[in-house]
């Protein structure tokens, strides 16, 4: 009850927070002086898109048992699909003359654009890539690794290799991605300037219903059966399978689902910071997203979305004031979550609640004698 009583107050928080910004941006006069700046919404926009990469991984990791160190690769590919719509947006306009290729592509001497590429000057394709395009990769990866049985510490190194070889891939010219510089300089979404602060409110508050709703949603799922067997699998894979499941098959859907998530993410990431360059597939940044989760609380949606925006919060502070001490505090971090904080700062908070439960009845008690 209690654990049930602290995620619905980080819900509620969530919620707070979007009425909070529409509110103030949107429905109140700026004369009022309670609006959030760029900066800020940019910021706290950033924070939520992480968290929905948290809650991506936490499906896989924390409730089938999945140990993936190449999420970034899925939240990349979702923000390179989001980033070729926008860079389309400015070929159009033709700023070396040619109304077809994006910017870096006439800079590089590209005489016309890649295939792959067609279908990006509409929104609606763009939309669907976001998602098809880390579910097709996660489905191709899954489809070979779980049906050969590849697990534990295995599987987890060649995600990572394959989130390397994706940065290694995406930073040569020749792939037609931008290379090493990536895609930068957006303009527009949906033609309205990325610059204004009302594109910058909607954007934030569209990561915040994005979170509520991926939240919502694998709650829902990990409600059904097909999320019991998940947690079954979790605990027991070989028993799962001996019961007669198709241990492979549940895998596979519970990977493509979260690459779909973390695609989204992605998406809603690069137009509010504006670039998406290979770096973001650095197995690095995967590691870092593994960190969120065992902080905030593995095995709890909430508390992954709790862990990613309290870590990227102090990655804020320490990066701004004391950037040589920022490792040394993740590392430290990480090292109390692991041999003292197994359940993470969600299951932390809930031990301390159900203590304090606990004891005030006895406190009555001996009130009363």
């Amino acid at each position: 009850m209690i654990g049930l009583r602290l995620r619905q107050l980080v819900f509620a928080s969530i919620i707070a927070l979007i009425a909070y910004v529409f509110l103030a941006n949107v429905m109140f006069p700026a004369s009022m002086g309670v609006a959030l700046d760029s900066y800020s919404l940019t910021i706290v926009g950033k924070y939520l898109c992480f968290a929905i990469l948290a809650v991506a991984l936490d499906l896989v990791w924390g409730y089938c048992g999945i140990l993936s160190l190449g999420h970034a690769a899925f939240f990349s590919l979702g923000g390179y699909a989001m980033g070729m719509y926008l860079m389309r947006q400015i070929g159009e306009r033709g700023t070396y003359g040619h109304p077809v290729l994006p910017d870096f592509m006439v800079f590089l001497n590209w005489e016309q654009l890649p295939w792959f590429w067609y279908g990006f000057d509409a929104f609606w394709f763009a939309g669907l890539m976001i998602f098809f395009a880390p579910g097709i990769l996660a489905f191709v990866f899954g489809w070979f690794a779980f049906r050969s049985r590849v697990s534990g510490v295995y599987l987890s190194i060649i995600t990572q290799a394959l989130t390397y070889a994706l940065m290694l891939a995406f930073f040569r010219n020749e792939m037609g991605f931008g290379g090493n510089n990536g895609l930068t300089d957006f303009k527009d979404l949906l033609g309205y300037p990325l610059t204004s602060d009302g594109v910058r409110v909607w954007l934030m508050l569209s990561s915040g219903l994005a979170l509520l709703l991926s939240l919502f949603l694998c709650q829902k799922l990990l409600a059904t059966k097909f999320g019991r067997v998940l947690v079954a699998v979790r605990d027991s894979e070989s028993r799962t399978r001996f019961l007669g499941y198709r241990v492979e098959h549940f895998k596979l859907v519970a990977f493509v689902m979260s690459a779909m998530i973390a695609g989204l993410a992605g998406a809603l990431y690069v137009p509010q910071v504006g670039i998406i360059n290979p770096g973001e597939f650095s197995p690095l940044a995967s590691i870092e997203v593994v960190v969120w989760v065992a902080l905030g609380g593995r095995g709890s949606l909430y508390g992954a979305a709790l862990g990613a925006i309290v870590v990227n919060a102090a990655k804020t502070f320490f990066t701004g004031f004391y950037p040589e001490a920022w490792l040394f505090f993740l590392g430290a971090m990480f090292v109390i979550s692991t041999l003292y904080l197994p359940r993470g700062i969600l299951g932390a908070l809930e031990d301390l609640a159900q203590q304090v439960k606990g004891k005030a009845p006895k406190l009555s008690q001996e009130g009363l004698s």
